[in-house]
């Protein structure tokens, strides 16, 4: 188990050092000056010189990388050109914030998920089936900035039972766990386990319709167990693949919400990005997609394990 790890580990170096690759190059390919935000209209010759042998962009594209890989690894992803303030600071206050909607999110939808594909594959071909397979194209097919402003129209504007943006108060971007600031997740938290939720429901579906088709449940059902009993090994034999599926999903949602943080104004990684590509501020959008690709390593590498210790067939092939 120990060298499963480790071999996991160590195959995820060269994955983040390919996407840091990626990244770089194409915040760099995009047109425009970035320092265009920063400068004003009459800037002289030596003050555009200064600020870009300031931020590094007086030197060589390969130059730019190294050094910037070289800060990265010991924490310092350098100064935010708009805001002038530490990005690694910044980024990880918003890393903490979209942790928060993306966790809440995803256990909304693979609990709803679960449920409406664990009643579809018992059911399935019935209608019942086809209510549950509705519902989750529905949820992968709806875009989820749209529902988002349509649920702040009916329950923020008209019903006015929630609030309709921010994450607290006053736009207070501080999270604390009481009501008030539970009321802010509720919305933005619902529109994102829209998508999540349909994908798991289909996987979960297709999983649970094989698994009762094959011979060792009529062998079980032989034996004498009970419905209860078989229920509890098909979910030993679906949590592998459904628990991958949710660590996925996990992971697009912390680098795939720019468009519901931006309809909710909520302070994460989405709506600093979607700040950071407006701004054309390159240092805090390197940042940003830097350690989200991170975490999304990570998870993956979590979830590689958490499969390990469920089934331990993983291991054997």
């Amino acid at each position: 188990m120990i060298l499963f790890i480790l071999r996991r580990l160590l195959l995820a170096i060269p994955i983040m050092i390919g996407v840091a690759l990626v990244c770089f190059s194409l915040v760099h390919l995009a047109p425009g000056d970035p320092l265009v935000s920063v400068l004003p209209p009459d800037a002289s010759a030596d003050l555009q010189k200064q600020l870009r042998t300031l931020y590094g962009f007086d030197r060589s594209l390969p130059e730019q990388f190294v050094g910037w890989i070289s800060r990265a690894v010991t924490g310092d992803l350098g100064t935010s050109i708009a805001s002038s303030r530490p990005v690694t600071a910044e980024v990880m206050k918003a890393v903490k914030n979209t942790l928060i909607l993306a966790a809440f999110a995803t256990m909304i939808g693979f609990f709803f998920g679960s449920l409406f594909g664990f009643v579809a594959g018992y059911f399935r071909d019935t209608f019942v089936d086809k209510a549950a397979s509705f519902l989750s194209v529905m949820g992968v097919s709806v875009p989820h900035y749209w529902l988002g402003m349509v649920l702040v129209i009916v329950f923020s504007a008209q019903l006015g039972w929630l609030p309709a943006t921010g994450m607290g108060s006053g736009g207070s971007a501080n999270w604390a766990w009481d009501w008030e600031h539970m009321q802010h997740l509720i919305l933005p938290a619902i529109t994102m386990s829209v998508i999540p939720m349909g994908i798991i429901a289909r996987t979960v579906r297709a999983l649970v319709a094989d698994i009762l088709s094959q011979e060792f449940v009529v062998g079980l059902r032989a034996k004498g167990l009970t419905d209860v009993d078989v229920f509890r090994h098909v979910v030993k034999n679906v949590a592998p693949t459904a628990l991958a599926v949710m660590g996925l999903q996990l992971g697009y949602l912390l680098g795939g919400s720019i468009l519901i943080e931006t309809v909710f104004a909520w302070p994460g990684t989405g709506f600093l990005l979607n700040s950071a590509i407006f701004q054309r501020d390159l240092p805090l959008l390197q940042g940003t997609i830097l350690v989200l690709a991170i975490f999304f390593v990570l998870l993956n590498v979590l979830v590689d394990i958490l499969q390990t210790t469920l089934d331990p067939r993983i291991t054997r092939g």
